[in-house]
């Protein structure tokens, strides 16, 4: 299987905190000349801070600007399978790869209520849909057993997995090995390398948007059976993330790199982390070590 590269795109915004969709498709192209899959209004992209028309506008101009060079999911998850079913049926049809789902959040649910939400959602859609577990932020964790069942509805594909932990990784590849066709993806950025190595199909990073051409040069060199040069991507890649992240909430961390590179992709909406003088200059510092600025 050849392993593929997700980056969680970001959504760039105008200083009024109007969408700049110009300047999204512009962090789009960079991401697919570096090799680069796309997940579009996911974490990274801001998408609680999206409106339901600015999403489907957002994926329709991403697949458009992908077009048939890489794959692009897009993440349609909203409190209530009502809305979620909605902006589903909009985006459908697109030519995504894929609609992602992350779970109902503030909502608590059942893994009843899952596997209800989840099956409503892949039968009212054409597209591949993958589950979309980040516990941390929505506080219901799609468990191995309701991941088990969900394979086995002929229109969900995968899940990808951003909790962090290497033992929930672990249980879903346990369920992709047992349900021919579920795929696995991995998230979190320190274990790209690991997650490929146990079998994940691909990763969604939201580092990439920083070190695109890192984040693919790990993913090529594992797939060209180059140990060594994946690892020593990898190396520098959880580098970059412990120091990034260790200044502030991943994301707006993530945002405000790109930022300094590059003004166009604008703040993200508030009540977003506002800039910081001190912080800036600590970014910058990071990403001059790593010759990224």
């Amino acid at each position: 299987m050849t392993r593929r590269a997700h980056v969680a795109l970001v959504t760039c915004f105008n200083g009024d905190e109007t969408v700049n969709y110009e300047a999204t498709r512009a962090q789009a192209r960079r991401q697919i000349a570096a090799g680069n899959d796309l997940m579009v209004c996911g974490t990274n992209g801001d998408f609680t801070a999206l409106t339901h028309d600015e999403k489907i506008r957002l994926c329709a101009a991403i697949a458009e600007e992908a077009g048939d060079k890489v794959r692009v999911i897009a993440n349609i998850g909203c409190p209530a399978t009502f809305e979620t079913l909605q902006l589903a049926r909009a985006v459908d049809g697109l030519g995504l790869h894929g609609i992602a789902a992350i779970t109902p959040y503030f909502i608590a649910c059942t893994q009843a209520g899952l596997i209800r939400h989840f099956s409503s959602l892949a039968d009212a859609v054409t597209t591949p849909v993958y589950l979309y577990d980040i516990p941390a932020r929505t506080q219901n964790h799609i468990e191995p057993a309701t991941a088990r069942h969900l394979a086995g509805h002929g229109n969900i594909a995968g899940i990808k997995d951003s909790g962090g932990t290497e033992a929930t990784v672990l249980d879903y590849l346990q369920v992709a090995r047992d349900m021919p066709g579920f795929e696995v993806y991995c998230a979190p950025d320190h274990l790209v390398l690991w997650g490929l190595q146990e079998g994940c199909a691909g990763v969604v990073s939201g580092l990439g948007n920083v070190a695109p051409e890192l984040l693919a040069r790990i993913v090529s060199a594992f797939n060209a059976g180059d140990t060594a040069a994946a690892q020593e991507a990898q190396r520098v890649f959880a580098g970059l993330r412990a120091d990034l992240y260790a200044l502030g909430f991943p994301p707006a961390m993530v945002k405000r790199a790109l930022f300094l590179a590059d003004p166009s992709v604008g703040l993200s909406r508030q009540p977003a982390l506002l800039p910081d003088p001190q912080q800036d200059a600590a970014i910058a510092a990071i990403l001059a070590a790593r010759g990224l600025d």
